[in-house]
C-alpha cells in the first residue's frame, strides 16, 4: 500500500505541504509543468530551493498576477495588514486569504486588480473549468466544502453566504488543487499525519486580537491530535488543516513502513527549528497493513497520587467514565521518601483529551498530568443477543477488521449480574448454564 507519513512538527500550510509532495515526485519538473497547466486564472507556481536549520528543501512561490502571495506583507505594507482578514494575519507560513469580509492579501492593486468576491458557487465554477481529472476537482471541492463549512460556522453564516475575496480565493486554490494533483500523481493510497502542532499567542485581525490557533482552523482541527508547544505565531492554516483533515485517515507517531523517498516544504519564516512539514513516502510492513482497519491513534493520561483516600479515587474514575474515558485504572507505586502512592491512568480519544485533563485536574490531588500519544490496534466488535431461559443476554463478538471468523465471545456482565440478582445464581453458574445451552 503506497503510504505518506506527512511530519506537522512545524504545523502545515497549502503551499508547505504542496512543496513537500512535489519533491516525492520521480520527476519534479514535469509535475511543477502539470501544476501550472491546472489553468487557475493569473496564477503562476515557481519551486525554489530553501534552506532551513541547514536542511535544504523546497519552498512553492504561488504568483498572483505576477506577485508572489504575500509578497506585500513581506515588505511591510501596513495598509495590506490593517486590510487583512480575520482570522490570518501574521501567519508564520503563508498568506492565505479565504474569510467572508474585506479579505484583501497585502497585494499591491497598482495594476488594477479590483476587488471584487466570489461564492461557494463560483469557487466550484473555478475548480470544474480546471485541467485536471475529475478525481483532482472533486477532491478540490471536498477540500474547500470543508474550509467554507468551518468559516460559516465561526461567522454564523451558511456556507452560500460566504465569500472569499478574488486573490485569496486564487490562493487557496491554487494551494488546494496542487495538493489534490500531487496526491493523484504520487498515486497514494493512505495518508497518515504526526499530531500537529499550531503554535501559541495571537493574532491580531481586523476584528482584534484572536488566539492561535485561529476560529476557523480551531473549527477544522476538532478530532486531530495537536499542541501548542514554545513558538509563537500561527503554524497551522486553515487551508493546512483541511488538506490534512481530508486526506490523512490516521494520526500518530510514524507507522512501520519502508521508506522511499522524503521531502521537505519550506516555509517563508526562519524560527529556531526548521520551519517545514517533512514527507515520507514508501509502502507500509506487511504485518501492519493487514491490521490497518483496526488502528487508531488514543492518548494516555497519567499522574501519580499519594493524598487521597480510595473512595476518592474511585469517585474521579466513575466521573471520567461517565464522561467517555476509554478507560480508567490504577497501579500501586512507591514514591518519594518511601511512601506508598498510585498511579492514575485514563485512556481517552484525542478530541475528548483536553477534558479529561480538567477532569483529573478537578477530581483529583494531582498538580501535573502527563500525556502520551499511543497507537493501538483493535479487534472489531459487534453484539448479538441470546435467548435464555431468564431473558435475554446480549453477547460480545471480536474478530479481526475485514475478517468473518470470530476470535473471541464473552457474555456481557451487567446482564448476568441482572439475572444473578433475580435468581440468586451465582455469574459463573449463569454462564456456564448458558454455555451448556449453546
Amino acid at each position: 500500500m503506497k503510504t505518506v507519513y506527512l511530519d506537522c512538527g512545524m504545523g502545515a500550510a497549502g503551499d508547505m505541504l504542496m512543496a513537500a509532495l512535489l519533491e516525492l515526485c520521480p520527476n519534479q519538473e514535469d509535475a511543477l509543468r502539470a501544476l501550472n497547466a491546472l489553468g487557475i486564472p493569473g496564477v503562476e507556481f515557481r519551486a525554489e530551493k530553501s534552506e532551513k536549520c541547514g536542511i535544504v528543501g523546497t519552498h512553492m512561490c504561488v504568483f498572483i498576477h505576477g506577485e508572489e502571495e504575500g509578497a506585500a506583507e513581506e515588505a511591510g505594507n501596513r495598509q495590506g495588514r490593517e486590510d487583512r482578514c480575520g482570522d490570518e494575519v501574521m501567519h508564520s507560513h503563508e498568506c492565505e486569504v479565504i474569510h467572508d469580509h474585506n479579505h484583501g492579501t497585502t497585494h499591491s492593486y497598482a495594476d488594477g486588480h479590483a476587488h471584487h468576491h466570489a461564492g461557494m458557487a463560483e469557487i466550484r465554477e473555478l475548480i470544474l473549468g480546471l485541467n485536471a481529472s475529475e478525481k483532482v476537482k472533486q477532491d478540490a471541492l471536498a477540500v474547500y466544502q470543508l474550509i467554507a463549512e468551518a468559516e460559516s460556522q465561526v461567522h454564523g453564516k451558511t456556507v452560500e453566504e460566504i465569500h472569499f475575496h478574488e486573490v485569496g480565493t486564487l490562493d487557496a486554490v491554487a494551494d488546494v488543487s496542487g495538493v489534490c494533483m500531487l496526491m493523484e500523481k504520487l498515486d497514494v493510497e493512505r495518508v497518515f499525519a504526526s499530531a500537529v502542532h499550531v503554535g501559541c499567542g495571537q493574532v491580531r485581525c481586523a476584528h482584534g486580537i484572536l488566539p492561535v490557533p485561529a476560529p476557523a482552523t480551531a473549527y477544522l482541527l476538532q478530532g486531530i491530535p495537536v499542541y501548542g508547544g514554545r513558538i509563537q505565531g500561527e503554524l497551522c492554516t486553515p487551508t493546512g488543516a483541511a488538506l490534512l483533515k481530508y486526506f490523512a485517515k490516521q494520526f500518530g507517531t510514524l507507522p512501520p513502513m519502508a521508506i522511499e523517498k522524503i521531502g521537505y516544504g519550506m516555509g517563508k519564516k526562519d524560527f529556531e527549528a526548521a520551519n517545514c512539514v517533512r514527507a515520507m513516502s514508501g509502502y507500509l510492513e506487511n504485518v501492519y497493513q493487514e491490521n490497518l482497519a483496526g488502528m487508531d491513534a488514543i492518548v494516555e493520561l497519567r499522574c501519580n497520587l499519594d493524598d487521597m483516600s480510595g473512595e476518592e479515587i474511585g469517585f474521579a474514575i466513575e466521573k471520567l467514565f461517565e464522561e467517555g474515558a476509554l478507560d480508567v485504572y490504577t497501579v500501586g507505586i512507591g514514591m518519594k521518601k518511601s511512601r506508598t502512592g498510585v498511579l492514575f491512568v485514563c485512556l481517552c480519544k484525542a478530541s475528548d483529551s483536553c477534558r479529561m485533563e480538567e477532569l483529573i485536574f478537578c477530581h483529583t490531588t494531582t498538580l501535573g498530568i502527563r500525556r502520551i500519544w499511543c497507537e493501538r490496534s483493535v479487534l472489531s466488535r459487534r453484539f448479538e443477543q441470546v435467548e435464555t431461559p431468564w431473558g435475554i443476554v446480549r453477547k460480545k463478538l471480536s474478530y479481526f477488521p475485514g475478517r468473518k471468523e470470530v476470535l473471541r465471545e464473552k457474555l456481557e456482565y451487567e446482564d448476568l449480574a441482572g439475572i444473578a440478582q433475580q435468581t440468586g445464581m451465582s455469574i459463573a453458574e449463569i454462564r456456564r448454564r448458558i454455555g451448556r445451552l449453546y
